[in-house]
């Protein structure tokens, strides 16, 4: 078995491998080759001793707020095997390829969507819960449909042809608080933004704005059936209260078009916890558990999270994939020194486990009950410098 990356022709053949395994229909041959052939982001392929391709994974690159800052991540998607090749170990070669290079290339995270978290943890990701969704009638918001003068907002529907620039400004404001949101440019907001058919693909995009200021987006799709028409929230920000309150102020002026609404909010933000409605008990809660992150590079992972200035603890590390991962790091100073050490640690932690307490999805406490954690002095430092933090996964790939 040989593992490389694609470059040319071999782009296309693994773009076919995914649609293949993907059920998706390729209805323009030549247009597909030449626009696969044109990518520029890491595609990787294992292939037979006849030069077969087996298995692709590919890997987009993005910059993930961590703790305020942008940090080089890649985005893995498209894990697929022809049915002929599967238990060969071909996935698996490739996670071992790709995963010390995109250390030597300077990523600090990995990301993913999983089919299967314990498939994926083979390779060192772990599961991080990073919103909640909220299903509930829109006369849940009746309360919000009068709001006081001073609060009103503008309400404009994005159009085709026309600028997200206002969509951007409000998460250019938004995301940097929340860990694991992806710094856009104005074409990656456009995307989320804008629909091919606005009455085919019934999506509609509102910006609301307030004083002349944009102070919050809504981006929704319609779904109908026979029982019910459902409203469902892809994705929303806010700059302040004003902002959030138009969100549903807007949403609770449905009560004749939608029997329901599914509204997600990032972990953080716990409409149960803020809403006003006389029966809050018939709110349907689901957690959202399919992402999944890895740290590639531990040590550039400390220099960059917050942590406290009086910081001062060894952390030892184990990590199956990523040799240079397998060490001890004595990290000192908020956001400064992190050196190498031969002393004992106050803490040891497989690199899953570090996954999940540097994107603050959980905190030590909950952490120390992992059977991957080993606590052995510095309780109350290492508290202050693993809690609990927002988190948006503001991308799909």
């Amino acid at each position: 078995m040989k593992v490389k990356r694609l470059e040319g022709s071999e782009r296309f053949e693994a773009y076919k491998l995914a649609a293949f395994c993907f059920h998706k229909r390729l209805d323009d041959i030549e247009s597909e080759r030449e626009k696969r052939e044109a990518e520029t982001f890491e595609d990787w392929g294992a292939f037979d001793d006849d030069g077969s391709l087996m298995a692709r994974i590919f890997n987009r690159p993005y910059d993930f707020y961590l703790d305020g800052i942008p940090v080089k991540t890649g985005g893995i998607g498209a894990v697929a095997t022809f049915p002929e090749y599967r238990e060969s170990g071909a996935v698996r070669a490739i996670f071992r390829e790709i995963l010390p290079s995109a250390y030597k290339n300077g990523e600090v995270l990995s990301a993913l969507f999983p089919f299967s978290h314990k498939f994926y943890r083979k390779f060192g990701y772990e599961v991080i819960l990073f919103e909640n969704e909220y299903k509930f009638r829109p006369s849940i918001l009746a309360e919000y449909r009068k709001i006081p003068d001073e609060e009103k907002c503008g309400a404009k529907r994005w159009k085709q042809g026309e600028s997200a620039k206002g969509f951007l400004d409000v998460y250019n404001e938004f995301a940097p608080k929340f860990n694991l949101a992806a710094r856009r440019t104005e074409e990656l907001m456009l995307k989320h933004v804008k629909f091919e058919n606005e009455y085919i693909d019934r999506k509609f995009s509102y910006l609301f704005s307030h004083n002349g200021k944009n102070v919050a987006y809504l981006i929704f799709t319609d779904e109908f059936n026979p029982e019910e028409a459902h409203l469902k929230v892809e994705e929303c920000a806010w700059t302040c209260r004003t902002g959030f309150k138009a969100i549903l102020n807007f949403l609770s002026r449905f009560s004749a078009d939608y029997g329901s609404i599914t509204l997600p909010l990032p972990k953080g933000t716990d409409l149960l916890k803020l809403i006003r409605c006389d029966d809050a008990y018939s709110i349907e809660t689901s957690v959202s558990q399919n992402f999944m992150l890895r740290v590639v590079n531990a040590r550039k992972l400390f220099e960059i999270i917050k942590r406290p200035e009086d910081c001062d603890f060894k952390v030892k590390i184990k990590d199956d994939i990523i040799e240079e991962n397998n060490e001890t790091l004595h990290v000192l100073g908020d956001r400064t020194d992190v050196i190498g050490s031969d002393e004992d640690a106050d803490i040891e932690l497989d690199i899953r486990a570090l996954s999940q307490l540097a994107a603050g999805c959980t905190d030590l406490d909950e952490a120390l009950l992992r059977d991957d954690v080993r606590l052995n002095g510095k309780i109350e430092m290492l508290r202050k410098c693993f809690v609990q933090k927002k988190i948006f996964v503001s991308e799909d790939f």
